[in-house]
């Protein structure tokens, strides 16, 4: 998970930039640089591999400045090298950057045939370079980034200096969370609190299309559409739960906001944003060559699981099975030669799951995790990991994790269906610039946020809740009942919308509300048909859709979410969202303990 820290201080900035990327070290990272304006001009020291090598290059190589920015990357794929390091830089501007920029391609293109000398593979180059064309035309540094902002598409969180302006910063928010920390003659940014917290306790957290310029005197806050607009000052404490929370009421809450960045940060990790192609790392075994996959976890990562064998079976055309992990063992199930076993945890440590991975190994299987903790039991245990990187989460609910793991898995049967020979370039080419829209569309679906709470208004009182979905939608409409009951202790049921007439729609009248996950998709009509059934007999219907689906149902629903249109390949990962935050809205409504509800923990590590 990427990380950010920008200085305008009183002092030369590269040891405490250093000290702010420590502090951010929890999200991960295999690659750091600093950059600083020195002598007028930018100058920057970037290292492969820990803070610690970079420390000894700024001690070989020290950078003075009293104005300067840092980041520690994940890189985009491959080994990570210091081409691809932020931060990226002319002679007269530096750029970090967390996030996706969905229309690189076009804009690297551009840029490339107006002369300019791209030297890495990220999307975070032509940032750089397109302000420094503007600055070429005659811009102010302040009216530069303006019209840079208005040209990226994509999410994406920025920290910029420019050479000759010692005293100015200028960040940028879309998506990826970014504060503002102001202290006596200095300025910080932070990719969150945590990093500024002994530097300031007076943070400002922007909102979605801010963007500020700062000064060692003050700062401004501009929205969209350049309009200055005044953002609530917060006062913390330097250490304790609240810097923790980022400002949120609960960390689910805020977990839930980070996913347009976390997914971003995990989809940094495995897809090559040029050639749109999907980077695994080295598992010691061909996925492609497995003559049958069995997928193994617990809870909300079962959920995930279900929504991959959809995908690897409809795109990779491989024959999967999925199985609860604290059943699979005991039914000492054949495992056939040439398999694979797939075991997915966000700890990396839930004993069900390690007992089921054993098992695995000792029926000759291969094994490959999906965990959110690379030194973690399971990781240790497993011939290759893949890694999400949703950083650490604190609410007993999975939120982030869960959306991470969807997202590894779709990178994974991308990478295995192409390899199979199921998909051709081209089709690998559009799943995976579907997978790059997702942290735009998921910051999208967030400003519902206030919609989701006045149903959840209507919804707190219900004795019991049905969820609804075909196709991959049938595990969101599982997590969403999963949610509800984990911190709103209100009974809730996840059903095959096709199944309610084979005996659940005996349940429906006018006190259930149905929750029902329905983006446009090869199953739409069958669904609306399902919906139309319950409507009949007096079930309150919440129908999630896009503008398409809300128009076939028509106005009959008893309320409607409106979330925008994506191909059905990444509707799971975004209409997990406002389930998650139906649930979050009720549970607080009914007063409960939201980020550890009553008898479950984090971590299963008992059977």
């Amino acid at each position: 998970m990427c990380g950010i820290i920008g200085i305008i201080g009183k002092s030369d900035v590269a040891p405490l930039l250093l000290d702010g990327l420590k502090r951010l070290e929890y999200r991960g990272y295999d690659s750091a640089g600093i950059a600083t304006i020195q002598n007028g001009g930018v100058e920057r020291r970037r290292a492969e591999g820990k803070l610690g090598n970079l420390g000894g290059l700024l001690r070989e190589k020290p950078l003075s400045g009293t104005t300067g920015i840092g980041h520690t990357r994940w890189a985009t794929h491959g080994a990570p090298n210091e081409a691809n390091a932020h931060p990226h830089a002319t002679d007269r501007v530096a750029v970090v950057h967390n996030g996706i920029i969905e229309n690189f391609q076009e804009l690297r293109a551009e840029l490339i045939e107006a002369g300019h000398q791209l030297t890495s593979d990220t999307d975070t180059e032509v940032i750089v370079h397109l302000i420094d064309k503007y600055l070429d035309d005659g811009m102010a540094p302040k009216d530069a980034t303006s019209a840079v902002l208005k040209r990226l598409q994509g999410a994406f969180a920025l920290a910029i200096i420019f050479g000759g302006e010692s005293k100015l910063m200028i960040a940028a928010r879309q998506g990826s969370p970014l504060a503002i920390g102001v202290g006596e003659d200095e300025m910080f940014i932070g990719s969150d609190a945590i990093a500024l917290a002994p530097l300031t306790k007076v943070i400002i957290y922007l909102e979605d299309g801010d963007w500020a310029v700062l000064t060692d005197k003050n700062y401004m806050v501009y929205a969209a559409d350049d309009e200055e607009v005044r953002r609530d000052i917060r006062l913390t404490e330097l250490t304790g739960a609240a810097i923790g929370k980022g400002g949120y009421r609960h960390f689910m809450l805020k977990e839930i906001y980070e996913q347009p960045q976390v997914i971003g940060d995990t989809l940094h990790s495995y897809v090559n944003p040029v050639s749109r192609a999907v980077t695994l790392p080295d598992l010691g075994f061909d996925p492609a060559d497995v003559t049958k996959l069995t997928l193994i976890a617990c809870g909300t990562s079962y959920y995930a699981c279900l929504v991959a064998k959809y995908w690897f079976e409809t795109i990779a055309r491989m024959p999967v099975e999925v199985d609860i992990a604290s059943e699979f063992r005991y039914r000492e199930a054949p495992m056939p030669a040439g398999g694979a076993a797939l075991v997915i945890s966000q700890s990396g440590e839930t004993i069900d799951t390690l007992a089921a991975l054993r098992y695995a190994r000792s029926q000759d299987q291969k094994i490959l995790s999906i965990v959110n903790v690379p030194e973690s039991a399971i990781a240790r245990e497993s011939d290759a990991v893949l890694q999400t990187y949703a950083g650490p989460e604190i609410g007993v609910a999975s939120t982030k994790a869960f959306t991470t793991q969807l997202t590894v898995l779709a990178c994974l049967a991308i990478a295995v269906a192409h390899a199979r020979g199921a998909i051709d370039d081209d089709e690998r080419g559009r799943l995976v610039g579907a997978l790059t829209e997702v942290p735009a569309r998921a910051s999208e679906i967030l400003n519902h946020d206030e919609h989701l709470a006045r149903i959840a208004h209507d919804m707190a009182e219900a004795r019991d809740v049905l969820y609804l979905g075909r196709g991959t939608s049938y595990p969101i409409a599982l997590e969403g009942a999963l949610k509800l009951k984990e911190i709103s202790y209100i009974h809730a049921e996840g059903y095959a919308a096709g199944e309610m007439k084979h005996g659940p729609i005996a349940l429906i009248d006018e006190a259930v509300p149905v929750v029902v996950v329905a983006p446009t998709d090869d199953l739409i009509d069958k669904t609306v048909s399902n919906v139309q059934e319950v409507m009949a007999r007096g079930g309150r219907i919440v129908f999630l859709s896009d503008a398409a689906g809300v128009q076939r149902l028509g106005a009959e629903a008893h309320q409607t979410v409106t979330l925008p249109a994506v191909d059905p390949f990444v509707a799971p990962l975004l209409y997990a969202i406002p389930v998650q935050l139906l649930a979050y809205h009720i549970a607080v409504i009914k007063g409960t303990d939201v980020d550890q509800p009553r008898n479950l923990a984090k971590s299963v590590t008992v059977e």
